[in-house]
């Protein structure tokens, strides 16, 4: 298989005047792009970066993020792109877990990099006159252009992606020049990407999402148009602007789209094919997006950092909640919940851990430095997600959520996914998180966490669950209303704060005379 240096080569070769990526006003063709990067591949060389040492990017979405991530696939060196909201304590453990010897940052990211003692000690390289920089992110482009061929091979690790992780330190995951190219490749199929797409690089160059859209639209010699940090009226303006084809988002972005008061003044005409990760997408925004968009193609995707692709379902709006079926690279099974054998498996219908095949071509092969987490999650020869869901009797994937996030009320599992898809229905819901809290009778009891985008009581949900299909015991046992919904910098619900009670309450007040 060729590595991910040759994989861009094959672009500049076959289209070296197409538009390759956008940052703003900054347009660059894959031939130009391509000397960019090779400028910069020889400039970590003449700083002493060799093949399988480790860089730390803690960037946003720019053409300097991508330009770094492809000059690391020529030189060999491994990307390793962390959080640009991170903490000095972040940088610090991960400058020390990844054995990094170079760090890359911007003014945003420059005051935790200057109180992280580990960053202090190594070489600093800075874009926009940073602070605190011993070198010039713009020195780099002065070097003379790497030789351009590739120092890597497909079997060299290719970056290292942190796991966000909702308890304990994140894990690393490496990942090989294969395992990301046979991901990117799946990308491409399963979103039935053609020959000069245009993406919205909006999700983070630090997460799997953001990775993927990046290398999949270098694999049919497309655009990759950055945006730094999440704006959904310049995310609708530079897809009118640029005329993008498709787009890969998270749940909440959509919503945030649909919610702009410019959104039905745009043309978003030319976006044919949209496609979903990281979280669940409840029925009500399904459905307005099929509405807005009428997409001839709307992908739910579901996957990890560990393994990319897990399942894949090509027609969202057919079967809501359905996660789809295993990817082209995937073998994946459903196992009981205290099943410790692959073996073990759940019969349709029952809810279970889902497992992945770690033989698959898009899988890790473990976590770095972490024989604990190893022990937990590879078994046999298989991955656990620490995803719980079922197969339905035509052998389709529900996720149903976290065996974390699992609510266990009066002896009973809950799983919190089901009863947002029904709270979200009602129309004066705008979002809807379900989580467990501490009941002394109950162990725990459900409760709904609403944020209104117009007045509803508690008892006016209720009853909506009361006229739904949701059983009794799963039924929410209080509602409350809260300003927001605490998620994570990719979109996840974190429960875990709204049971601890992190949450601000809102004040929308019932019209005259409501109850």
């Amino acid at each position: 298989m060729l590595d991910l240096g040759r994989t861009f080569l094959q672009s500049v070769e076959r289209s070296p005047h197409a538009l390759a990526i956008v940052d703003g006003d900054l347009g660059l063709t894959y031939l130009q792009w391509h000397e960019r990067i090779l400028r910069v591949a020889a400039g970590l060389e003449a700083q002493g970066l060799r093949r399988g040492q480790r860089i730390l990017a803690v960037l946003q979405n720019r053409w300097e993020m991508a330009t770094l991530h492809w000059a690391c696939q020529f030189t060999g060196v491994v990307m390793v792109p962390l959080n640009w909201r991170a903490k000095a304590d972040e940088i610090d453990y991960c400058i020390g877990d990844a054995e990094i010897r170079a760090l890359v940052y911007e003014p945003v990211s420059a005051e935790a990099v200057a109180a992280s003692a580990a960053a202090q000690a190594m070489p600093r390289i800075g874009l926009d006159n940073v602070a605190g920089a011993t070198l010039a992110f713009d020195t780099l482009l002065e070097s003379v252009p790497h030789s351009g061929i590739p120092q890597a091979g497909a079997e060299d690790v290719s970056l290292m992606l942190y796991t966000s992780g909702t308890t304990g330190k994140p894990k690393g995951v490496p990942r090989r020049h294969r395992q990301e190219r046979a991901a990117a490749l799946a990308h491409v199929a399963q979103n039935l990407y053609r020959h000069g797409e245009r993406t919205l690089g909006v999700m983070p160059l630090y997460h799997t999402m953001g990775v993927r859209s990046l290398l999949a639209m270098a694999l049919v010699d497309g655009l990759f148009v950055c945006l730094r940090r999440w704006h959904a009226a310049q995310a609708l303006s530079e897809i009118a602007r640029l005329r993008l084809t498709c787009l890969y988002l998270v749940p909440t972005l959509y919503h945030d789209l649909l919610g702009d008061p410019q959104f039905d003044a745009v043309d978003s005409s030319s976006v044919t094919k949209l496609g979903f990760a990281g979280a669940p997408m409840s029925d009500a925004l399904l459905q307005r997006l099929a509405e807005a968009f009428r997409p001839e193609l709307f992908v739910n995707h579901y996957g990890s950092s560990e393994v990319y692709t897990f399942s894949v379902d090509q027609h969202a709006t057919h079967k809501p909640g359905s996660a789809g079926r295993a990817g082209l690279n995937t073998r994946l099974r459903v196992v009981r919940l205290d099943a410790s054998s692959p073996d073990a498996l759940a019969t349709p219908g029952e809810e279970g851990q889902i497992i992945a095949d770690l033989l698959g071509d898009e899988a890790f092969e473990g976590y770095w430095n972490r024989d604990d987490a190893n022990r937990k999650s590879l078994r046999d020869g298989w991955y656990f997600t620490g995803d719980t869901g079922y197969f339905d009797s035509d052998g389709d994937l529900y996720v149903t959520g976290r065996v974390d996030d699992m609510i266990i009320s009066g002896g009973e599992n809950i799983s919190p996914v089901e009863i947002e898809s029904v709270l979200s229905l009602h129309p004066a819901v705008d979002e809807v998180a379900v989580a467990g809290v501490s009941d002394p009778r109950w162990g725990q009891r459900v409760v709904a966490f609403v944020k209104r985008k117009a007045f509803v009581s508690a008892d006016g949900l209720d009853g909506h669950c009361r006229a739904s299909d949701l059983v009794n015991f799963k039924r929410p046992r209080d509602y409350v209303f809260v300003a927001d919904i605490p998620k994570s910098p990719v979109g996840k619900i974190l429960r875990r704060k709204l049971s601890a009670g992190e949450y601000t309450c809102d004040v929308l007040l019932p019209p005259d005379g409501a109850a």
